[in-house]
């Protein structure tokens, strides 16, 4: 099926209310049928798909290649283990998400349209403004975190060239943050909305040299390192700290890193239906993930050891964020290239995961009002309130955050892998989600799936439960059951899954479609 977006007001109107412009890639199909309130040129079916696995590879590369990569990467050596096993972690993790990024990418891809139109077969077609909201709200923290991320490249490449900078950077702060801090981020800021203002396209020729220049630079960076360390002879890989532990107390270590790997990639995983829609087939998306996910998270990963590896030797300490590592070499080409090349890196990341995905998300809520960009500024305003600098500080709150988050995701993942593959069987009739008849499909109850309310509470509750309680409990002395956290998304999405397919398996809410009726889209049929 070759279903079609838009990103402007590019749509095909079957009774020619609207003209309809020359063609283009982001052309969508709005037939008259299509209540106002549920489609717009932006959440439609696209009219042409055209990405091809390179470009799915790209949106990996600006994903995995940004600063919080590095630095979450790098803290996974808090936990004690050594190297190989970290990086054993690593591949392990990086291949679950691939695995279940082909999953959620399917309905999508099929479909032609973004992830909080594709929750409408199972939230229903007015419940699926609470999966929208809820992505919506996490996007908006991490689009905070990353830009913050980002902007500390740039203090680094001001306090390097404009010596009248430093005042800014100590004697004048607001809300957390320095005077030269407010810059920074205000640059990004508006230099991120500038990408995204400009549309889907554009965003798209962004990642696709975004992510190869970071690459380009971070094997520079290693070579730099190692040379200046004397050699690989003088490099020791084995980064973990404290007494080594034995291999039946590592394999629990390795397992938490396993899932931390896991948790860092729930958002995009949760919504890569907003850019597996775009893609030519089923097939080029799967072979971009093969080649984004665990062949470059490999080679990123094995970058990121080096790198972290030879900052021992050569400055005498463990570096694990790469702008310290670029601030410690000190000469200005040094500072300037890899300042910017970091910054790149972390605003690809921030504009494929956390741009994109209010846009839409926030779009769904009102789609006659709140057009895709407009519901990307809404994120772009609120990442500024939460100002991310107060709470994204340290390992500990890295690694406390991603449960947090995905705990709340988990849930959310597993009801709609359940209703996609096993409850309708893949069989999913596209016009009935753009349509508030009562008589349509994806109509339940007054617009909602009961079914999968009661099944986000049932997996939500302990989710977000197995995220919050440990800590506290063990700074009560009750118990110490901090391991479980990081678990959460895990516990989430395997709930989700099985609470929703018991519920429809014993109270059917969702239609039992047949491949061959009318208007039904079956995701099963090989491209």
């Amino acid at each position: 099926m070759t279903a079609s977006t838009a990103e402007g007001i590019e749509a095909v109107s079957g009774g020619g209310k609207t003209p309809a412009p020359k063609e283009n890639d982001n052309a969508v199909i709005i037939k008259d049928s299509y209540d106002e309130r549920l489609a717009n040129a932006d959440l439609a079916p696209l009219k042409k798909q055209s990405w091809s696995w390179y470009n799915i590879f790209a949106f990996w590369m600006s994903d995995v290649h940004s600063v919080g990569g590095y630095v979450t990467a790098g803290s996974l050596f808090a936990l004690g283990i050594a190297s190989w096993q970290v990086l054993i972690s690593l591949i392990v993790g990086i291949v679950i998400v691939q695995l279940l990024v082909n999953l959620v990418a399917k309905p999508s891809q099929r479909l032609g349209v973004p992830f909080p139109v594709t929750t409408r077969f199972v939230f229903g077609v007015k419940g699926a403004n609470i999966p929208a909201v809820i992505r919506g709200i996490i996007a908006v923290a991490w689009y905070g975190v990353q830009t913050f991320l980002a902007s500390e490249s740039l203090d680094i490449i001001f306090l390097k060239f404009i010596p009248a900078s430093h005042a800014l950077a100590t004697d004048y702060s607001f809300l957390g943050l320095s005077a030269l801090g407010w810059i920074s981020y205000g640059i990004l800021w508006v230099a991120q909305a500038a990408v995204f203002w400009r549309g889907m396209d554009t965003i798209r020729s962004f990642i696709d040299w975004a992510g190869p220049l970071v690459y380009a630079v971070m094997f520079i960076l290693a070579i730099y390192l190692v040379v200046k360390a004397g050699g690989p002879s003088h490099i020791n890989l084995n980064l973990s700290s404290g007494a080594p532990l034995s291999f039946g107390k590592s394999i629990p270590v390795m397992i938490t890193a396993v899932a931390l790997v896991v948790s860092y990639f729930a958002g995009p995983m949760l919504n890569f239906g907003d850019f597996s829609r775009y893609a030519t087939t089923y097939k080029s998306v799967k072979k971009g993930n093969f080649w984004g996910l665990p062949v470059n998270f490999l080679v990123f990963s094995l970058l990121t050891v080096v790198c972290a590896s030879a900052t021992v030797p050569v400055f005498g300490e463990l570096i694990t964020d790469p702008i310290k590592t670029v601030e410690h070499i000190g000469t200005p080409f040094a500072v300037l290239l890899g300042g910017l090349t970091f910054v790149t890196a972390t605003v690809g990341i921030n504009i494929v995961a956390n741009f994109v995905s209010p846009a839409f998300d926030f779009s769904h809520v009102n789609p006659q009002k709140i057009s895709w960009r407009m519901g990307g500024m809404i994120a772009a305003v609120g990442s500024v309130i939460i100002t991310p600098w107060n709470w994204y500080a340290n390992d500990q709150a890295i690694h406390y955050t991603l449960d947090l988050l995905g705990s709340l995701i988990g849930p959310l993942f597993g009801i709609l892998i359940a209703g996609y593959f096993v409850v309708s069987k893949q069989r999913v009739l596209l016009d009935d989600m753009f349509t508030l008849n009562p008589t349509g499909h994806y109509w339940y109850r007054n617009g909602f799936n009961p079914n999968a309310w009661l099944a986000l509470v049932l997996a939500g509750i302990p989710g977000i439960a197995s995220a919050i309680l440990p800590t506290p409990l063990k700074q009560l002395g009750i118990v110490d059951i901090t391991q479980l956290s990081n678990y959460s998304w895990f516990i989430g999405a395997g709930l989700g899954y099985l609470a929703f397919v018991l519920l429809e398996r014993y109270r059917p809410q969702m239609p039992h479609l047949e491949a061959s009726e009318p208007g039904v889209y079956d995701g099963a049929i090989a491209d």
